[in-house]
This record gives structure tokens, sequence and C-alpha cells, in this order.
């Protein structure tokens, strides 16, 4: 028996939990390792409870309470199949009454925003550009950074169309570029002249944003022309143009996804931070949630104003997880060899900020670290 032992380490390997997530439905006491060394306080499991840390990690997919999961883990060590059957039926009947009811609220909502459609499309600020004409002047380099700043927080769900574009926000002679997939928003600054008028918004398609940027290769500057729901960019000499039609949705209004509480400020030089993320310890996702369908890294604070990378199993309540692809992805957009990082609460987003530029940054939804 003793051989046939497994490690915290192996057991979570072969059943798809954290190490994290072990230790806490130990001291849940919903799956209790057969031997706690008492020196160390290392777990060790036996070979059938390999199996039960499987079907428990299906049960918390599922949303299932802990208390119910502990009763079916007990029916299935006890071969119990009516007892195991019975909570599997109530636990369904939950969430098919809990999917009823939520879809008599969204339709209660949808029903609100049906009666709001009206007034929203009279507003001064309201993105619908139907018989608007405008023509700005930009610098093609600020344009081409801006786009770069914001192109890696653009959505791909095809449920979400409003998030497949780049927002155009142009207002106070200055064009800020917009993106977001839910899980990470990205905001950047370009200069604008030539426009007076109320504030304009235009969501451009992915692909004709990505048609612009390819025309940004000079220093001279480029034309923005709008003429109702059709966008074009042009050079100033007239002969390459990319243009298209405006995507026909509301985008998320951003300035009040970004007005965040103060957090504490990290300097970190960019390429050594790089390199210690692509080498240093990450964590699995335990679901999809927060975007986080890969590794996480774990952010902690240190005394000394730095930051560190929090191990699997050294867990601090202060620590922030983030998606370590998202993360890269930040960092390579924030275009500078500094950067400083903003964090607040662990479920407060981070913010990844410009030293010499405050208008232009990205943020990163946490991913929770409970188990």
């Amino acid at each position: 028996m003793e051989n046939e032992m497994r490690s915290i380490g192996e057991t979570a390997l072969d059943s798809g939990l954290s190490v994290s997530a072990l230790r806490f439905y130990d001291g849940a006491g919903v799956l209790v390792p057969v031997r706690v060394d008492p020196a160390s306080g290392y777990r060790w499991y036996g070979p059938e409870q390999v199996e039960e840390a499987r079907l428990l990690a299906r049960l918390r997919r599922t949303g299932m309470p802990l208390a119910d999961i502990r009763l079916v883990l007990a029916g299935w060590a006890g071969a119990d199949t009516d007892l195991v059957r019975g909570l599997l039926r109530a636990h369904l009947l939950r969430l098919e009454r809990g999917l009823s009811d939520a879809r008599a609220e969204l339709s209660a909502i949808r029903a609100l925003l049906d009666r709001r459609e009206t007034p929203m499309t009279t507003s001064t600020t309201t993105h619908s550009t139907a018989g608007t004409t405008a023509r700005l002047t930009l610098a093609a380099p600020e344009l081409a950074a801006a786009l770069d700043a914001v192109r890696f927080a653009v959505g791909s769900d095809p449920e979400l169309p409003v998030l497949g574009g780049i927002l155009f926000d142009i207002e106070d002679g200055a064009l800020r570029v917009v993106a977001t997939d839910r899980y990470r928003l990205a905001v950047a600054r370009a200069g604008a002249a030539g426009h007076c008028g109320p504030r304009l918004q235009l969501l451009v398609p992915a692909p004709v944003a990505d048609a612009m940027r390819a025309l940004l290769s000079e220093d001279a500057p480029v034309l923005l022309g709008v003429d109702g729901d059709r966008v074009a960019l042009e050079t100033e000499s007239g002969d390459r143009q990319a243009a298209g039609r405006c995507l026909g949705h509301e985008f998320p209004d951003y300035r009040r996804l970004v007005g965040l509480p103060a957090g504490r400020r990290v300097l970190v030089d960019v390429p050594a931070f790089r390199a210690a993320l692509e080498s240093g310890p990450v964590r699995p996702a335990e679901r999809e949630q927060d975007g986080a369908t890969g590794d996480v890294s774990v952010l902690r604070v240190t005394p000394g104003g730095g930051i560190s990378l929090g191990a699997d199993g050294d867990d601090d309540p202060a620590d922030v997880g983030l998606n370590r692809a998202f993360l890269l992805d930040a960092l390579t957009a924030g275009a500078r060899d500094q950067l400083i990082l903003e964090l607040g609460a662990p479920k407060t987003p981070v913010a990844i900020r410009r030293p010499d530029d405050e208008e232009s940054f990205s943020l990163l939804m946490p991913v929770r670290l409970e188990g």
C-alpha cells in the first residue's frame, strides 16, 4: 500500500486539480488524504482517491455545492449509487430552475434595452455616424503606435461581434483607440486635428483597422475621413487608402471601466520581467474562468517594492493571478523597456502603464486563485 501512495503533486497532475485546490478540499473535509507526514505536513493520497479527485473536479465545474459533493463522494466510495444519482438529479433540477430564472431576467433586460433604443440613437455621444461627415489629420507614427498598443485586446468571440472591432473615439483634438475582449482592455491616444464638432465614436472592424495600420509606414500625416457609416484612412498624397464600414453596435462605455482605485505601483524592467515570466512558476487554470484557459502567473509585491512570482503552495492573500499569455501580450504592446504595474486588491484589474504616457495603458482581469 505504501508503494501505491501518490504525492499531492502526482495526484494534482493525474486529477486535473491544482495542488492549492487539493489543500483547500482537504481543509474543507471534502477530500482528505490518506496520510499526512507529521513532520513536514506533506499529504499522501491513495490510488482510489485519484478517481475521487477527478470526480470532484467535474462536480465543481458544474457548480455543485461542497456540502453535496461530500455526500456524492461518500456515496461513490460506498457504492451507494441511489444516493449519488439522487444528488445529481437534484443538482440538475436546481441548474434548470436557475437557467429558467436567468432567461426571464435577461428577457426583461432586453425589453428595457428595446425601450431605450430610440432615445439612445438621438444622443450626441453615441457611436452612430448616420449623416455624419468629418475629416481629420493624424500623425502616422502616433496612430501606428496607438493601434499597436490596443490590437492584442480585440475580441474574437462570434457571439460578441461588438468586441471584434476597435473603437475610434474622437474628442477635444485627440483620437483615442480602445479594444476589449472582456478579460483585457487597452486604451491609447493619438493627436488629431481638423475635427471641431461633438464627440464622434466609430467602431472600426479589426480587419479594416489592420489595413489602416499597414498604411502607416512613413512619417507623413494621414487623413481619416468619415462619411456616414463609412470610414477611410488615406495617405497625404492620396495614392493609398484603407476603407470599410463601421460595425453597427454600441461599444461599452470604457470610461466607466478604467476608473480604478489607486493601487500599488511597481516599475518593472520589461526584458527582465518577461524572462522571469517565461521561465518562472505557473499554475494551470483549473477551469475556464476570467479568460484563463492556459498558464497562470501569480504576482506578489515584495517588501522592497518589487514584483516576485509566487510558486504553487506558497500563497499570500494579496497575491494576484494573471493569464501569463495575456500579461506577455500586454508587455509587448506597452512598447517600453520600463512599464508600471499597478496592482490593487486580488480581484481588481491590474493596470499596465507607460511611465511617459498615462493615457496609453491596458487592464488585465485577475484570475481567481482559490480552490
